[in-house]
């Protein structure tokens, strides 16, 4: 017997998926994270599998984690220190940034202080030609100078973004090897091997983040190995990465940045997974957890994919999956301002001490305490048994804010509800402006431990027709893990014309690419299976100032058909923008690849339809839309598929409640999912 885990770690919970490879079977479980000893929560989670389920840890043949060890380290800044060297005369990079402010409607706002500071940026006498040559070569005295500067400055590592990199990267790896000889302790990160992107600003930042969480990321995941080897785990662990794929633990180690935004991104794919089960090819995805709510669009199965994602206050520019993050988490903890003036978030009261009504120590009123005030949750224990809801400390916690607010502690209760709603209708209206799209068109996807219970009431406020409640929405982004694929993204600068004359470096450029990506999944990662490559260009019209993504074919760069290509960039300009110009010469920024090795894909059954009405528990007193109402409580476990429901019911499973107000009608489709519509 031999099974797949997925893990999950979010802001309160550590979300466990164990799939029986031989049945199909699926088995989930969650615990309490432990954000004060990361990591414990795994070994933690691996004995209630085998508790519960009885799956022991030699029974493991495939282990998958999202860790946030990385963006957590960015977003409490509690990285390492570092300094940066730059070329001389060019040490303001981070300081300028792009120029931009962070709130153009606040005249008086500022930005972020850069994670390395002006006094540690340190400058080094060298200089390359954005054709690549050398202009200045490195001056040894002058790194020299820039290390002892930088050793009483209390550097714990050093970030190289030496100008124009990208096209020459001989100077930075002369300077990591010189450096290497004189203090062979200090960690040193080049940005031409980060991500060699053709901006500066974009391609120091980047470089920054990764040598700020590198350390704490490679100790966490050499305790993590050390863990699972020590609890008779004998698989290799992976880790999921932010564009949606899976690597080995071991490259993570130095491969760190890959993995910032894993978690979410493991969601996303969870999310594309039963959009294609349930036959949904127009989904927003909402994933919202104790801290936050994440929102992506998905066609086809396929989420949406850019670069530029901010983590904490930075931007970084690898291939993410795109999500927006909203402060409303099922934690977040609502206050009331010196003006009377209701707010959600986005501090969140974590899994220590959680929300109030979890009795351990919390006194803050939360959205999740909110639900229970209002009757919705507090029917049994949440979480897999972890946690216990008392309803008096919620009411005792409420009660904090209904009296600021001159309101009944009902009315106080729903009120929180209302404006986490509002914060996410007013991002979710900002996504689909900037994607261009009508929310209308799209199924709302809700997941997460909260996202079930608020899924309804955002969609209603959306004008969406219709929301999808997967069987085990608690626990999806661990199932994403599991049904990622192994993946990797590689980039070159190219900068040159899409001309006949340039083909031949087109084409050996890309071989190039090739090349890389086939030795990363067969040599590093040892994968067995098929794998495909996936070619882009970053290409613009001669002129402008930003280019887009090409998605290209391997036939059209294999036979150099250089109308074909430019044909797919005047189209991706005329769908992005609404114009083209075939007759203006094209240029050629970078040059893409992408590896995808195909992951085993779970084969669940459909369930046999039910032709029997569905039977509630009990009847229940909740106050939703300003009443008390008395509604059925229906056992997740007790519906089948061919059930229908109307509506308003609450329907409660081991890791969330289903919140469905008037106006919805339901039914269980044949794989166990819960398709919503509201009626018109």
């Amino acid at each position: 017997m031999s099974y797949r885990i997925g893990v999950d770690i979010g802001g309160t919970f550590a979300d466990f998926c164990a799939l029986d490879e031989a049945t199909g079977h699926l088995s989930t479980l969650k615990v309490l994270s432990t954000p004060q000893e990361p990591g414990r929560e795994v070994i933690a989670g691996l004995g209630e599998l085998g508790s519960r389920f009885g799956i022991k840890p030699q029974d493991i043949g495939y282990f998958t984690h999202g860790t946030t060890v990385g963006i957590n380290s960015v977003i409490q800044r509690k990285g390492i220190r570092l300094c940066l060297f730059a070329t001389e005369n060019f040490v303001d990079v981070l300081e300028l940034a792009r120029l931009k402010m962070p709130d153009p409607y606040h005249l008086m706002s500022q930005r972020a202080q850069p994670l390395i500071t002006r006094d540690r940026v340190l400058p080094v006498r060298e200089r390359i030609l954005a054709d690549g040559t050398v202009d200045r070569p490195l001056d040894p005295k002058s790194l020299r100078e820039a290390l002892d500067e930088a050793m009483v400055l209390g550097a714990e590592g050093i970030v190289l973004a030496f100008l124009h990199s990208y096209r020459n990267p001989s100077h930075e790896r002369a300077a990591q090897r010189l450096i290497a000889e004189w203090a062979p302790d200090m960690p040193v990160f080049c940005s031409s091997d980060v991500w060699p992107i053709i901006r500066e600003y974009e391609r120091t930042a980047t470089a920054t983040i990764h040598g700020y969480v590198q350390p704490p990321v490679a100790r966490y995941l050499t305790a993590l190995q050390a863990a699972l080897k020590q609890a008779g785990v004998a698989a290799e662990p992976m880790v999921t990465k932010s564009n949606g794929g899976v690597m080995t633990a071991e490259l993570g180690k130095s491969a760190c940045l890959q993995m910032l935004l894993s978690g979410t991104a493991a969601g996303v794919i969870g999310a594309g997974f039963v959009a294609r089960q349930a036959g949904q090819d127009k989904v927003l995805s909402l994933d919202i957890g104790g801290t936050s709510a994440d929102v992506a669009i998905i066609t086809d199965g396929t989420p949406t994919y850019g670069t530029g994602e901010m983590v904490g206050d930075f931007p970084v520019y690898i291939p993410t999956v795109s999500v927006t993050s909203i402060g409303d988490g099922g934690g977040s903890i609502a206050a009331v301002s010196a003006f009377g003036v209701l707010t959600v978030g986005p501090e969140s009261a974590g899994s220590t001490p959680g929300p109030a009504c979890y009795g351990r120590g919390g006194m803050r009123p939360t959205m999740t305490d909110a639900f229970a005030v209002c009757g919705i949750i507090g029917h049994g224990n949440i979480g897999y048994d972890a946690v216990t809801v008392d309803i008096d400390k919620a009411r005792a916690a409420v009660a904090t804010v209904a009296g600021k607010l001159g309101r009944g502690l009902e009315q106080a209760a729903e009120a929180i509800i209302q404006v986490a709603v509002s914060g996410m209708y007013r991002e979710v209206g900002k996504l689909a402006s900037r994607q261009g799209i009508d929310p209308r068109e799209f199924t709302l996807l809700a997941f997460g431990g909260a996202g079930p219970m608020l899924g309804c009431l955002l969609a209603r406020e959306l004008g969406m027709r219709r929301v999808l409640i997967p069987t085990a929405p608690g626990v999806l982004s661990a199932l994403g893990g599991l049904v990622a694929d192994v993946k990797n993204d590689f980039i070159g600068t190219a900068y040159y014309p899409l001309s006949d004359a340039e083909l031949p470096r087109f084409k050996a450029d890309f071989d190039r690419l090739a090349q890389r990506a086939t030795a990363w999944i067969t040599q590093e990662q040892k994968f067995a299976g098929s794998y495909v490559l996936q070619p882009a260009a970053d290409m613009r019209y001669q002129g402008q100032s930003f280019e887009i993504e090409v998605p290209l074919q391997l036939e059209w760069i294999v036979a150099g058909d250089r109308e074909r290509i430019a044909a797919a960039f005047h189209a991706e300009h005329d769908r992005l923008y609404g114009h083209s110009a075939p007759e203006t010469p094209v240029q050629v920024v970078s040059l893409r690849m992408v590896v995808v090795g195909a992951s085993p894909q779970p084969q669940f059954p459909a369930q046999p339809r039910h032709d029997r009405p569905p039977e509630p528990l009990k009847q229940i007193e909740v106050y939703m839309d300003g009443a008390w109402r008395t509604v059925p409580l229906y056992r997740r476990a007790h519906l089948g598929h061919g059930h229908v429901l109307a509506s308003p019911c609450v329907m409660a499973q081991e890791d969330t409640t289903i919140c469905v107000p008037q106006g919805f009608s339901g039914a269980v489709d044949a794989y166990g999912n819960i398709l919503l519509t509201l009626d018109s």
